[in-house]
């Protein structure tokens, strides 16, 4: 068993669990990478203590629907230490939970902004900015017992994945946990819709392109469309079983 392993699995709740995760030195390249960017801020931000560290997931404790993205922003949520904080991947996202209601403001800028989120709670299967932001597939997996026991502990009934990555990162921790995952597994699409079973329980994964620049930036991904995934997300956490 890895100290990951060992430290997510001594988490008996989501304090604990994030007390544990932020000490998170487990990926040398990541570790070096996320400080780097902090020696080195953009003019924007110079001035400002990045966090710099591994981030926690954020929102309500015991959401029906989880956001999965990929990994925090270097500038983003590396500077800030919270989830799609500080950029506008983060305000793209934030501004939409805001449409449906499940976010008390639109923006989301910073820790102590007073951003609240109920019923939804966003969160990464790899917690450390990685350069390029692109993980390599060891990282991916040094880091997933992080995702899966804040799975265990929310227990979500949707997941809304964000992106290829967070599709296949995601169906690998599910089909670890015991949960029924088809093979060969369903592709990532947007809007793509994959029930898993486990037991009596029912798990929805919705597919929705990532809130990045590139998307949101060229229309691949518009306003209307995160809205209709969220509204979809919420007609499910009403269906699916626990």
């Amino acid at each position: 068993m890895t100290d990951v392993q060992a430290a997510s699995a001594a988490a008996g709740s989501l304090d604990e669990l994030d007390a544990a995760l932020v000490e998170c030195r487990a990926c040398p390249r990541l570790v070096a990478w996320r400080e780097a960017v902090a020696a080195e801020p953009r003019a924007a931000f110079r001035g400002q203590t990045y966090w710099a560290r591994p981030v926690p997931g954020f929102g309500d404790p015991h959401a029906p629907i989880m956001v999965v993205g990929l990994a925090p922003a270097a500038h983003g949520a590396n500077r800030t230490g919270r989830m799609f904080t500080g950029d506008r991947s983060g305000d793209f996202l934030v501004a939409a939970m805001h449409r449906a209601g499940l976010a008390n403001q639109p923006v989301s800028v910073s820790r102590d902004d007073g951003l609240v989120l109920t019923g939804i709670r966003m969160t990464a299967p790899v917690r450390c900015a990685p350069p390029a932001n692109v993980p390599t597939p060891e990282e991916r997996r040094t880091c997933a017992p992080w995702l899966g026991r804040e799975l265990e502990l929310v227990r979500p009934r949707v997941l809304v994945v964000l992106g290829g990555f967070g599709w296949q990162a995601v169906l690998t921790t599910l089909s670890e946990q015991g949960w029924a995952v088809p093979r060969p597994r369903p592709a990532f699409g947007h809007g793509a819709e994959l029930t898993l079973t486990r037991d009596d329980a029912s798990l929805v994964l919705v597919g929705c392109f990532h809130v990045s620049q590139q998307n949101t930036f060229t229309g691949r991904l518009t306003p209307a469309m995160l809205d209709a995934v969220l509204e979809r997300a919420k007609e499910l956490a009403v269906t699916a079983r626990p």
